[in-house]
């Protein structure tokens, strides 16, 4: 029996963590003194309430109260944090609409626990400000810089589709932000998918023209995951978060300048360019429920017949029961 379990352990680490939690599960109840010690939480400097709620301390505090510590890890976007928390690295942590895709598609084990409200105007596509290109139809045959994986790969697919195009049509080349922004600026691509703040610090400080921003094309949810293991034990403490955070959101959207001006030398960014991307998020969250998981079935599905992920999803799977 014993070498059964190490023959498990070395094929999928993952599948041995749910059925360790499901055997603690039987023979607990959900305390707090079942709990986890500690809360390792994945952020991107681009999600600014995640970013205040670190910076203010305030979720250290409750915690702290149940002996719990808060640990935090910074990540450059949505595809490399969750194979941060498909790995157990990370516990909880928030993406755009694609990432969880993938990441199911790959076998991560992940639940959707909060999403945010639609922000459709929070990404968008950015041409050069000399480009004749005035459609997402003039896109064949060019190409296109986003992140792989990341919510501006949806972004493109919809777009592609709404101007009758298919993926095949452009070329599309896989950059990080930082990168992409780089390829942008020397001319190396004719245009790029990104969302803010990256989206709108382009348009301020280079002349980058949107072409086309998401509204009318996608919803652009934001997603707060955590690992399965993780939420089936610490549920009270996944609450815990979300009540600091929508505190946080709602502190954003009755002080919208006073965030920016905190932000900026956390995100290196101008108060003015932060500001504009705060008002194209909406910074209100919700538990997840069947509408927005119905959209994500819809995402996943089509990521599956542009033959972008192996597997034909269901997205419900990735539902804590």
């Amino acid at each position: 029996m014993v070498f059964e379990h190490k023959k498990i352990r070395r094929r999928t680490l993952a599948l041995l963590s749910v059925l360790a939690v499901g055997v603690a599960g039987l023979a607990a109840p959900l305390t707090v003194a079942a709990q986890a010690k500690e809360l390792h939480i994945g952020y991107q400097k681009a999600g600014s309430t995640l970013v205040l709620l670190k910076a203010h301390g305030t979720l250290e505090k409750r915690l702290q109260a149940q002996g719990i510590t808060v640990k935090w890890a910074e990540f450059t976007a949505g595809p490399q944090l969750l194979e941060a928390l498909n790995v157990g690295s990370v516990d909880f942590g928030y993406v755009g609409e694609a990432p969880p895709v993938f990441a199911q598609a790959a076998g991560a084990n992940f639940v959707y626990t909060a999403y945010e409200i639609p922000t459709p105007a929070a990404e968008g596509l950015l041409v050069p400000k000399n480009s004749t290109i005035k459609s997402v139809a003039e896109l064949k045959g060019k190409k296109i810089a986003f992140n792989k994986g990341s919510d501006v790969h949806w972004l493109v697919l919809a777009l592609l589709k709404k101007a009758g195009l298919s993926y095949s049509d452009i070329q599309p080349i896989y950059l990080a932000p930082a990168d992409a922004r780089a390829a942008f600026e020397r001319g190396a691509v004719d245009a790029w998918a990104v969302w803010d703040p990256f989206q709108s610090a382009a348009e301020k400080q280079i002349g980058a023209r949107l072409l086309v921003s998401g509204v009318g094309a996608v919803s652009h949810h934001q997603f707060f995951l955590s690992a399965r293991p993780y939420a089936e034990k610490n549920q009270a403490v996944l609450n815990i978060v979300m009540e600091e955070l929508g505190k946080v959101g709602q502190w954003v959207r009755e002080h919208n300048r006073d965030a920016a001006a905190e932000l900026a030398p956390i995100q290196g960014l101008d108060i003015d360019v932060i500001e504009t991307s705060l008002k194209n998020y909406a910074h209100v969250y919700k538990p997840i429920d069947a509408p927005v998981l119905a959209e994500q079935q819809r995402i996943a599905d089509a990521f599956f017949a542009a033959k972008l992920i192996p597997v034909k999803l269901n997205v419900n799977d990735a539902v804590l029961k």
